[in-house]
């Protein structure tokens, strides 16, 4: 399993919308993408600038195909890139026990 954690701010006010409705329509092409186990997008209620998409992928190897899916190439690049700013984190759930990762 390949987890990933995106987090994402909207640098202008105006372009909230447009981005909270781009990846609304993201969400049905990524699931239907070979290797999706989940992906979900989440919207700030304190700071509505403020976006987490949280993906979970069978394999690193089948996000890394992502890129080249109408998700990515029709939504984010042209209508969401343009306006944020973004940290990607490939990430690892904690578990408790001894089944906690190890980075």
């Amino acid at each position: 399993m390949f987890d990933l954690i995106v987090i994402i701010r909207v640098s202008e006010t105006p372009d909230i919308a447009l981005v909270a409705d781009a990846l609304s329509r993201m969400r049905a092409l990524c699931l239907a993408e070979d290797g999706c186990v989940s992906w979900e997008a989440y919207q700030s209620h304190e700071e509505p600038s403020r976006f987490v998409l949280v993906e979970h992928w069978a394999s690193r190897a089948h996000w890394e195909a992502h890129d080249a899916g109408d998700a990515i190439q029709k939504i984010y690049i042209p209508e969401i890139m343009p306006r944020i700013e973004r940290e990607v984190h490939p990430s690892v759930r904690i578990r408790s026990g001894h089944e906690g990762a190890t980075v």
